[in-house]
């Protein structure tokens, strides 16, 4: 298996549309099914910090972005949580989404993989991570056992009626000698 991350490209999002749908029921990510908009769209956020794609032997098989906060954006009590959860304001958070991966390289180390990515992303931005996660499947499990902390629980505007609360979820930083934001143990991702 030949893993690559890299930038990802307008022509990586029909194959990376498949793999979001084909892996939705089993995760339960996006949790709205069906989607209110094709999946390509759901994928390519307007306004993204970065966005990687995986690569198993040169198909796209999963995907992560590197999305800005902001105390007024689009979900303001996910912005607060996180605020107060890192003590910083609003635009020096990060947050990590549209994160995963096909359901046939699950456990190999893709979204693994991807996360460091982004983590080294927000690291390079001087950002601290934050995520959210609606708590249905293994997710906030995986990243509790990660190192990520919950900060909270609300319900954004796009969560639907009888869903449980999304838990918001920051991952503790060392400060470098810049005071710029590190992955805990300090380790980075290839380039």
């Amino acid at each position: 298996m030949t893993l690559t991350i890299r930038p990802r490209r307008d022509d990586d999002l029909t194959a990376l549309g498949r793999a979001l749908v084909e892996q939705q029921s089993a995760s339960g990510y996006p949790h709205r099914e069906p989607l209110p908009m094709p999946a390509e769209e759901f994928i390519a956020r307007p306004g993204s910090l970065a966005a990687w794609t995986a690569e198993v032997d040169g198909q796209p098989v999963g995907h992560i972005a590197v999305l800005p906060v902001s105390a007024d954006g689009r979900e303001p009590e996910l912005a607060r949580l996180w605020s107060a959860g890192h003590g910083l304001p609003a635009e020096r958070l990060g947050e990590v989404g549209v994160y995963f991966t096909a359901s046939h390289v699950r456990g190999t180390g893709v979204g693994s993989a991807l996360l460091r990515t982004a983590l080294a992303d927000l690291a390079d931005r001087g950002l601290a991570p934050c995520l959210d996660v609606v708590p249905t499947g293994a997710a906030v499990e995986v990243y509790r056992r990660a190192g990520w902390i919950e900060v909270g629980s609300t319900r954004p505007s796009w969560l639907s009626a009888g869903a449980p609360d999304v838990i918001a979820m920051i991952l503790a930083t060392d400060r470098g000698d810049a005071g710029t934001p590190r992955p805990p143990g300090g380790t980075r991702a290839p380039r």
